[in-house]
């Protein structure tokens, strides 16, 4: 097995954290993680991939190990964290890569996938949202009456998605077994969740969030004009983004190639060896 090394950057003087392995010379595969998390959800990912790509795992500013400014000195946009995820990619001379979204990372990898000056080769999709389909009721509700109208009345049910009971059933919601689930898992996400100030982050990234719809057009767009390489490998059971947030790729990727696992939201905590599996066939045969 192939080491893990993690690394810090400065990045418009914010530390940027990020795991990497595999070797240099190899294509580069970018994962990039969701809600609550952070690129630790990665962390048996990586190394299933290291063997054959250069993997970069980053976590984003008000995440994980990276940089947590307040939000009177960091503006907390999709857009900024991109410019951040872009500047790393920068200063690491990396410009073409294929990448792994998940929840939050999908609006963020989108962004750079639209960007004329990225070469993004292939796209994996894991709960990784590009259409409405994929919003599922009831968690969605809460979050887009906060987004519409931030204020008293609103901001109690989005507050209910930073709880550690919320966590937990983030990471349980749709497993086949809650004992394949580590604990240590939402242990470690509501830990970051519950540093001073985060839950300004993560109300500001709250309202922000209907930006990443308004995008959906351009990316659809792109898809149908592109027609790059996409594999969704999703949690049918997922109750935040649904099996149809899956499906709805074939309507502009009619080669997109989409496989449902008997899993949750995390699907990476029951379903590795599946999910490495359709990975590893996937990119060998895009990636030429």
């Amino acid at each position: 097995m192939l080491p893990t090394y993690h690394r810090t950057a400065t990045i418009d003087g914010q530390r940027v954290f990020y795991r990497e392995a595999g070797p240099t010379e190899a294509p580069v595969v970018l994962l990039l993680h969701g809600f609550p998390s952070s690129s630790h959800m990665f962390r048996h990912l990586i190394p299933a991939l290291a063997g054959n790509y250069h993997v970069i795992a980053p976590d984003h500013i008000g995440y994980g190990h990276s940089s947590m400014p307040r939000v009177d000195r960091f503006e907390y946009t999709f857009d900024n964290l991109t410019k951040v995820t872009a500047a790393l990619l920068d200063s690491l001379r990396i410009n073409r890569f294929a990448i792994y979204v998940h929840d939050y990372g999908a609006p963020i990898g989108w962004r750079l996938t639209v960007n004329p000056e990225y070469d993004v080769t292939a796209i994996v999709s894991q709960s990784g949202n590009a259409y409405m389909e994929g919003f599922t009721k009831p968690f969605w509700d809460d979050l887009f009456a906060y987004a519409t109208a931030p204020g008293a009345d609103t901001e109690p049910g989005a507050r209910a998605k930073l709880s550690a009971e919320t966590t937990r059933w983030q990471y349980e919601n749709g497993a086949p077994d809650t004992n394949l689930v580590s604990p240590d898992t939402w242990l470690h996400d509501q830990t970051l969740l519950d540093r001073p100030g985060n839950d300004e982050v993560q109300l500001a990234l709250f309202r922000n969030y209907p930006t990443n719809i308004d995008g959906y057009p351009q990316l659809q767009e792109y898809f149908r004009t592109s027609q790059v390489p996409l594999l969704a490998v999703w949690g049918e059971r997922d109750e935040i983004f649904g099996p149809d947030g899956a499906r709805a790729f074939t309507r502009d990727l009619p080669d997109a190639e989409i496989h449902l696992l008997p899993a949750g939201h995390f699907a990476l905590e029951t379903h590795l060896d599946a999910i490495s599996g359709y990975i590893h066939g996937f990119l060998g045969r895009v990636l030429i």
